[in-house]
């Protein structure tokens, strides 16, 4: 793929790769920034924060990079207040995730910024184009994390692309061939998370990085185990203990689960962890790690080995481009 594309030509990026805002804190503003300075886009998750902590952690991105830079912001969470923070910080990416973003858009452009928006289907994607989006990001079923795709990345892509706008893949893209695959299918980049969780720059616990380069494309679940935090909000974690007793129990409701009420760890200001709960383990925590949400897609099968962020942003260019000009392939 070039490493030019209408992605990074409206972005202002030198490579087509943008990081997975993944929240709990492990895509912190060290790993965004780091994504960043290497030529992607970093994206730091301000949503679940208080307005003193996001901005602290805009800064701090802005003083370890002075490439562009995004922030998410969650719809079902009521953006309002961050994307006013945003315009005042002058953030030049924002990323919309969870929901209709039509209502938000304009102001969120008011300030000059670029607007991404997380679309699950052809319509959404048309409604956010109509809205004003510069950019789409189809997120496929695939995708580790919450989930709000419900068809399969390869049939989204091109439906996405559709609309006329440059389309971020988002969902098991974790090595050159499944970024290879996507520019086939019209994307113009990259949404990666999975790949990134190993990334020295991330936040994540040792257990949860040591239990993604041991996993296999078939040891993720999906559904709404973990919900303490955010009901009824599908996501797709790695099988665990958590997860197989829960299942072995019949799957039932909220109220209703093995062990619900049971704290399963604490944070690293010691809060404690209930089982179920959406936190996934960053460092500092300390307890039974295994059993919490530890959020991964399907393409956790191939990431099998750690590095710099900047290291595995290029090494997914560097493949995907020696795979697209192979001609027996």
């Amino acid at each position: 793929m070039p490493s030019r594309t209408h992605l990074t030509d409206r972005l202002g990026i030198e490579l087509p790769i943008i990081s997975a805002p993944m929240g709990g804190g492990i895509a912190g503003p060290a790993l965004a920034a780091a994504v960043s300075a290497a030529g992607g886009l970093g994206l730091l998750p301000i949503w679940p924060m208080p307005g003193d902590r996001a901005s602290r952690e805009i800064e701090a991105v802005r003083r370890a990079t002075k490439a562009p830079f995004g922030v998410n912001l969650n719809v079902a969470f009521g953006p309002a207040a961050h994307i006013e923070l945003a315009l005042a910080q002058a953030v030049p990416v924002m990323h919309f995730f969870w929901g209709d973003a039509a209502p938000f858009v304009a102001r969120a452009k008011s300030g000059g910024a670029t607007v991404m928006v997380t679309v699950g289907s052809s319509a959404e994607a048309r409604r956010a184009r109509d809205a004003g989006a510069d950019v789409l990001v189809a997120q496929g079923l695939e995708a580790g994390g919450h989930v709000w795709g419900r068809t399969g990345l390869h049939a989204l892509v091109p439906m996405a692309v559709d609309a006329g706008l440059p389309v971020v893949a988002a969902g098991g893209i974790a090595d050159g061939r499944s970024l290879a695959a996507a520019t086939l299918l019209g994307a113009s980049g990259a949404l990666v998370g999975t790949a990134l969780i190993v990334a020295d720059e991330s936040e994540a616990h040792a257990d949860y990085k040591q239990a993604i380069l041991r996993a296999s494309e078939s040891d993720t679940a999906h559904g709404t185990v973990f919900d303490v935090g955010w009901p009824d909000a599908p996501c797709r974690v790695l099988r665990n203990s958590t997860v197989e007793a829960w299942e072995r129990a019949g799957s039932p409701p909220s109220g209703k689960r093995p062990g619900e009420g049971d704290i399963v760890a604490r944070d690293a200001a010691n809060n404690p962890i209930p089982r179920y709960s959406v936190a996934p383990p960053s460092r500092g925590f300390e307890g039974n790690i295994e059993a919490m949400a530890m959020y991964a897609g399907q393409g956790a099968g191939l990431v099998k080995q750690t590095g710099s962020a900047a290291a595995i942003v290029s090494g997914l260019v560097k493949d995907a481009q020696a795979l697209l000009r192979r001609q027996d392939w």
